[in-house]
């Protein structure tokens, strides 16, 4: 139980879901999977077979375009990634998830969800509240891409994950913000500037 803890946290901002429960309906069927820097954790092609929260580190959903990868999630400590589409569809996906650094997750597999939807009304209830937020979160960044201008985008995320310029290449967070990383670097250069005249 320790080592789901965030896990449980995270489920009972959806919905109040006891110890007792949790361990009964919902335990059982986790897994702790780890993973090296820079390893993948679901390929482009095959079909998503995994539902992971991240527990510990840091990983990346991208695909390629034209011989260039283009990132359309970081996740961070605390939040879901999977290919949401393969996994729902149970078609191969044309993503690919992959560590940025050493990562644990808490993972479920497709056949061991449905389980536990069939298990109760509100493990039920609990899946379509989940799956709800993630595909809002997920309209809401293709929203802001839509609507932002990169200066924005990347104000945004400076306010959002100050530190994630540390631990992300400079490349892939300026995929990630739809942007040229020349782009990305002048604004990082007069980002400097700016906090260097305050």
């Amino acid at each position: 139980m320790e080592d789901f803890i965030p896990f449980f946290q995270f489920i009972n901002k959806f919905l109040t879901i006891s110890p007792e429960e949790f361990e009964i309906f919902i335990l059982p069927y986790l897994e702790l999977r780890r993973f090296d820097a820079k390893e993948v954790v679901s390929a482009m092609g095959a079909v998503e077979n995994y539902f992971n929260f991240l527990l510990v580190g840091l990983a990346r959903t991208y695909y390629n375009k034209e011989g260039q990868e283009v990132v359309i999630q970081i996740a961070t400590q605390g939040h879901i990634i999977h290919a949401q589409e393969s996994f729902h569809s149970r078609q191969p996906s044309g993503y690919c998830v992959e560590t940025i650094e050493p990562t644990t997750f808490a993972s479920i597999t497709y056949e061991k969800l449905e389980t536990i939807y069939a298990s109760s009304a509100k493990m039920q209830h609990l899946g379509r509240l989940v799956i709800t937020y993630t595909m809002l979160l997920k309209e809401k960044m293709q929203l802001q891409a839509l609507i932002c201008s990169p200066r924005e985008r990347f104000l945004h995320f400076m306010e959002k994950h100050p530190t994630l310029l540390q631990r992300v290449p400079q490349k892939q967070v300026a995929s990630y913000l739809n942007m040229q990383p020349e782009t990305f670097s002048r604004f990082k250069h007069l980002l400097r500037e700016k906090k260097n005249d305050a």
